[in-house]
């Protein structure tokens, strides 16, 4: 299969405050060496660009040493927190901007989503964006003209179509333009978090028709998203960006893990202790504990263990009381896998322990965390909390495993099987 995009050693530096190197001489060297493919020479070492530090220097790179390619037909996610460079990125690969050095080679004609309104003119209809947008990639009226009704339809904006787009909403905005830059058959198509403006069903259109275009077209998508299940949906493989660089490069399961692992403290223990962080006037939380029956705190949790989940819990009324517990299991991704409680608890004066045994094969491979809500009487919501605890399930050496690899989804129930024959 032929490389799209190949991406070799690009930076891209900023100077914050003031444009310019302060002289015109400078100005014109820089220039001039960039012209002929040389490194600036007036490039300022500069501060790598982490929001949580306070900075010294007036220079920063917004993006260092990235390397990567995509191969054609690849659905690639591109994942980071805010101010992790992925737009920055997505702005190079576009041609928005140029890299301050390395260099980005593309196969074929690239289109762009980065923000509402991309490439738009504010005072033509809906009909003339389509054709300006096709002139712009270098297609022929005819061209244009033939998926013309195919992209209307996909926007849903018929009755609009002759009117200014500045008077549309920011959907009709966003629907639009990813119509035109999905439709109009460019080899590589980037898509940034701007499809978060639409609603649910366009939404879901637009996934749609990205693996339409990747799989059943064989063209390119680089696709940034927040949106965890998304990017694990459409995409094969991932890269994360962190501080300007490239952290990690593989398999969109493994690379969104360690995405969603990037700000937890060490999780091997599966026992927390409150230490009066959650206390009210009726209780407090003492602890959490999650781990295998039978086996310690610190011994990693494998597929095939029950799973002994204890709440030790300090009740400070003189009396009984009686409270309903629940608990969201929640996957990776932020997804509510589902929920569960015990029938309503009387609990006494002191420390109550309150204990659940998931039953063993039943939650597959994963990081998992739990939510916990409290209710008294009924419907008096007196607690909650979220990613109250986090623990990970190790795969169990399956007799299959080899050949048939991990199975897909979170959960893996044991039904009840019956065969007849006539």
């Amino acid at each position: 299969m032929s490389i799209a995009l190949s991406v070799e050693n690009v930076s891209k530096q900023y100077r914050l405050g003031l444009v310019g190197s302060g002289t015109l001489r400078e100005d014109l060297v820089g220039w001039w060496y960039r012209m002929r493919g040389l490194e600036d020479p007036t490039l300022m070492i500069g501060e790598e660009n982490d929001r949580t530090k306070t900075g010294v220097s007036n220079y920063v790179w917004a993006l260092r040493d990235i390397n990567f390619e995509v191969q054609q037909g690849e659905v690639l996610g591109i994942i980071g927190k805010n101010g992790a460079g992925k737009s920055t990125l997505l702005k190079l690969l576009s041609r928005v901007t140029a890299p301050t050095t390395g260099s980005i080679k593309a196969k074929g004609r690239i289109a762009s989503l980065l923000e509402v309104g991309t490439g738009f003119h504010p005072e033509l209809t809906g009909r003339e964006n389509i054709f300006l947008n096709g002139a712009i990639m270098g297609m022929k009226r005819h061209e244009i003209n033939r998926k013309l009704d195919e992209i209307v339809a996909f926007a849903g904006v018929e009755r609009y179509l002759d009117t200014p787009v500045k008077r549309y909403s920011s959907g009709m905005y966003v629907r639009l333009a990813f119509a035109v830059a999905a439709h109009l058959e460019p080899e590589i198509l980037i898509v940034d978090e701007v499809l978060a403006v639409g609603d649910a069903e366009f939404q879901k259109k637009a996934l749609g028709k990205m693996k339409d275009v990747s799989s059943g077209e064989g063209r390119t998508v680089l696709f940034v998203s927040h949106n965890m299940a998304s990017v694990k949906t459409l995409c094969s493989r991932a890269i994360l960006m962190a501080n300007g660089k490239v952290a990690a490069d593989g398999n969109t399961g493994s690379v969104i893990s360690e995405y969603l692992n990037l700000d937890k403290t060490d999780t091997s223990a599966n026992e927390v202790s409150f230490n009066g962080q959650f206390d009210t006037d009726i209780f407090s939380l003492k602890s959490i504990l999650v781990k295998g029956k039978g086996k310690d705190s610190n011994s990693p949790i494998e597929e095939k263990d029950e799973i002994e989940i204890s709440l030790r819990i300090h009740l400070k009324s003189d009396e009984p009381k009686r409270f309903h517990i629940t608990y969201h299991l929640v996957s990776e991704t932020g997804d509510t896998l589902f929920s569960f409680y015990p029938e309503e608890q009387l609990m006494n004066t002191g420390v109550n322990q309150i204990s659940c045994l998931v039953p063993g094969s039943f939650l597959q491979s994963g990081n998992y965390s739990l939510n916990i809500f409290v209710v008294r009487d009924r419907n008096t919501s007196i607690f909650s909390e979220k990613d109250i605890i986090h623990f990970t399930v190790v795969d169990s050496k399956r007799s299959m495993g080899d050949f048939m690899g991990r199975e897909p989804g979170y959960i893996r129930p044991k039904f009840i099987w019956e065969n007849s024959s006539e």
